[in-house]
């Protein structure tokens, strides 16, 4: 079978690394990949969004399952026009993509099935808006509607901080239409974790829980970014709770979508907050996160061609799977002024000697191939994986790899996975990702 993978980051480059282990699958195509990705398989100069050059290329490739990485092809249709010429693709419709390209389309979804999520208020005019905060308690998050590259999520504590985010989103247009409207809700106090799982609009797999870090910088400080890294297991939850999040919140979006004849068949990802009344959903996205695949795909175990075959063929309910019990840490590697303005075109020296190393894996994002060496080409240029029976260990391996990598510029965190090794509940104000 031939396969195309959509996307040019770490998550493509992990998808691609996992697929590769199927003997179900003959040839991996990549659009548009990057330099880590052509050495497994072929890069194709299509843009990730670029829906209708997708389609013919898998027509005339005779590609036998598509694997779509990032959120807006789904939310322009890729699934919808793929399934119109009799192609399997992996994630769900147009429709039901609105659960990340809408925030107003998820947020009535939760309230409509019980689903246990912030108090919240919807917004298509500015003034009705600011008149809004005259009754409220702060801090409350302001959210554009739409896509926004997750920067269209305001933390505020206070009415002018409020105001100047309904100003920043639906005055200024900073979003551009995302900003058509918005939602003001309340800030949930807790940790922050996100829980991935496979559905095939009955049957729910879930992965392991894993957390990220969005801040740029050590103390989940500076400006959001991509995320700067993540690890897997989390600590903040037992089996009873795990199973708590499948049962109260996973299940009742499947089957309350299903009794509306609307099969959700793809990754379904919830962001989470564990707050002292329990875990609440702070949003859901529609396909693997990242750097969260990075963490949750290499500790499965099995075939994952096999296992997205059987989402999509609504046989979920026979697939098992089996997951590696050691720690995952990873940490990103960003190119200087990331992300901000930042330079590209920098040669990453020690690439070789990293992906040697025992218990690590490497996978590539933001970089090209050109005259035989590998230079940056993006925000994020790298993630770097590291295994161990403990997060400690896992973290220490990745980091121990992180220092025989360099190039100009290079940035990174130096904490990630710390908040685990301390008090694993401990509070933290507001949510901080998004």
């Amino acid at each position: 079978m031939k396969v195309l993978v959509v996307g040019s980051g770490a998550r493509e480059h992990c998808l691609v690394d996992k697929l590769f282990q199927s003997p179900k699958v003959d040839k991996i195509y990549i659009a548009p990949g990057n330099g880590g990705t052509s050495q497994l398989c072929e890069n194709i100069d299509i843009e990730a969004d670029d829906i209708e050059s997708l389609v013919k290329f898998a027509v005339a490739k005779d590609v036998g399952l598509t694997v779509v990485g990032p959120e807006i092809p789904l939310a322009k249709g890729i699934v919808d026009k793929f399934k119109d010429k009799g192609l399997k693709i992996f994630g769900p419709n147009q429709e039901l993509a609105q659960l990340e390209s809408s925030k107003v389309f998820a947020k009535e979804l939760m309230e409509k099935y019980n689903i246990p999520t912030a108090s919240f208020q919807v917004f298509n005019q500015p003034n009705s808006a600011k008149e809004y905060l005259k009754k409220i308690n702060f801090p409350v998050v302001v959210k554009a509607d739409g896509l926004a590259a997750g920067k269209g999520v305001m933390v505020c504590e206070n009415k002018e901080e409020a105001k100047t985010a309904i100003d920043t989103i639906m005055v200024e247009k900073k979003f551009g239409q995302a900003g058509n409207n918005l939602i003001i809700e309340d800030c949930l106090k807790g940790q922050e974790f996100s829980v991935l799982a496979f559905s095939d609009g009955e049957t729910i797999l879930p992965l392991a829980a894993s957390q990220d870090h969005k801040r740029a910088f050590d103390n989940d400080r500076g400006p959001n970014t991509g995320g700067m890294g993540a690890y897997a297991p989390t600590p903040l939850l037992d089996k009873q709770g795990f199973d708590q999040i499948i049962d109260g919140i996973f299940y009742p979006l499947i089957k309350g979508l299903k009794k509306e004849n609307k099969l959700y068949k793809g990754i379904l990802y919830a962001g989470l907050m564990l707050t002292d009344n329990g875990p609440s959903v702070l949003e859901f996205n529609v396909r693997f996160g990242d750097p969260e695949a990075q963490v949750v795909l290499p500790k499965l175990k099995g075939d994952l061609a096999d296992i997205i075959l059987k989402t999509i063929g609504g046989k979920l309910s026979e697939a098992k799977i089996e997951e590696d019990l050691r720690a995952c840490v990873c940490v990103v590697l960003a190119s200087g002024g990331y992300p901000n303005k930042y330079q590209k075109g920098k040669e990453i020296k020690g690439l070789e000697i990293a992906q040697k190393q025992r218990d690590i894996l490497v996978y590539q994002a933001g970089t090209k191939k050109e005259a035989g060496k590998i230079l940056t080409n993006g925000g994020r240029v790298l993630s770097v994986v590291g295994f161990g029976s403990t997060i400690k260990e896992a973290k220490d391996k990745a980091y121990k790899v992180v220092g025989k990598i360099s190039f100009e510029g290079m940035q990174y965190r130096k904490d990630i996975s710390d908040k685990a090794l301390l008090s694993p509940k401990s509070k933290v104000q507001c949510p901080k990702s998004n």
